[in-house]
């Protein structure tokens, strides 16, 4: 959980390995035959895809390096440093892809919402949203995150919610961080007030990224999402989906093909926070101190999956797909 959000899972991956490369060309260390290094890289890229098996985005990313190694490398005149060089420069492409991506999503979702979920009369909208979707989890802007700096910076977003999204907090963490940074107006809640939010009239649109999107629309995404739709969809707010196309996976048919990553009990049992009787004026002195019962079970998925029924739209960097007249997704129309 060092590097978290599926687009920043990818990007990590590529990157950290074209460095390990750059230093390896630097200390003149790699192979000089092309097929030689275009081994050694598929091995590495095979040995991250296992790190993390539900954000799809890292597969893409991996069968694309893959694909960008292995047509180098049949060139005639390749050697191992100009296989070597290849990935580098095509790891490098994908931050820059990833993050003009966003941008799009930002002004795409943006625009939807005015369009689709603003009562007449209004000119802003309130948005609540779920775990870290921004720059701490792409390569920056974000994706639904993304959206509400795009309402912000068109002077369309009233006000901006956000969950803490136990039990690792990405959301108090890291989305509160980046919505006080960027002077946004917003408010953070715990995950179980969202019902009693929803319920106030104050929500326009619920928008939240995704780990891996299905053929059909079906979602994963963090552990409290499918949730929040459920109650979307109860209080008629709209809910929406935010992530680039690299999101989407046309492998995988339904949801229930997903593969949902458990985590470790004591991500849920346990917490960090000031020790006790000490002044924390200064230096703060961090324990981890337990917040459950020794003994009880824990069941702690990382993710669970949005049905398609419930999702108003996908956000993506070339528009934002809605239900056919048939009432399903067709996601393949988008490649």
């Amino acid at each position: 959980m060092r590097v978290r959000g599926a687009p920043a899972i990818a990007i990590v991956a590529a990157l950290a390995l074209a460095s390990e490369l750059s230093t390896l060309i630097t200390e003149n260390k790699l192979s000089p035959i092309a097929e030689d290094v275009r081994v050694f890289i598929t091995e590495k890229l095979q040995y991250l895809m296992t790190s993390r098996p539900t954000a799809v985005n890292l597969g893409d990313a991996v069968r694309k390096l893959e694909t960008t190694v292995a047509k180098h490398a049949n060139r005639e005149d390749s050697t191992g440093n100009s296989v070597a060089s290849a990935f580098i420069l095509a790891a490098e492409d994908m931050l820059a892809k990833d993050l003009e991506d966003n941008h799009n999503i930002g002004q795409n979702g943006a625009a939807w919402i005015v369009r689709n979920a603003i009562q007449p009369g209004n000119a802003k909208a309130a948005i609540l949203t779920h775990c870290n979707t921004g720059s701490l989890a792409t390569a920056g802007y974000g994706t639904a995150l993304g959206v509400i700096r795009s309402l912000a910076s068109g002077n369309a977003l009233l006000h901006a919610y956000c969950t803490e999204t136990r039990p690792y907090n990405q959301g108090s963490r890291l989305t509160a961080f980046e919505l006080v940074h960027d002077q946004i107006p917003a408010t953070l809640i715990t995950d179980s007030m969202a019902a009693a939010l929803l319920a106030s009239d104050k929500i326009n649109a619920v928008v939240v990224g995704a780990d891996r999107v299905a053929a059909n629309g079906d979602t994963a995404n963090k552990i409290g999402t499918y949730g929040l739709a459920v109650l979307a969809r109860h209080h008629n707010v709209k809910f929406l989906v935010a992530a680039p196309r690299t999101t989407i996976d046309l492998a995988t048919k339904s949801g229930s093909d997903i593969v949902i990553e458990e985590r470790p009990a004591y991500e849920v049992t346990r917490m960090r926070g000031p020790r006790a009787g000490e002044d924390t004026t200064g230096g703060v002195r961090m324990e981890t101190i337990s917040i459950a019962a020794h003994g009880i079970n824990i069941w702690n998925p990382a993710f669970d999956v949005t049905p398609s029924t419930l999702i108003d739209g996908i956000i993506t960097e070339v528009g934002v797909v809605e239900k056919a007249p048939d009432g399903l997704f067709h996601l393949d129309e988008l490649f």
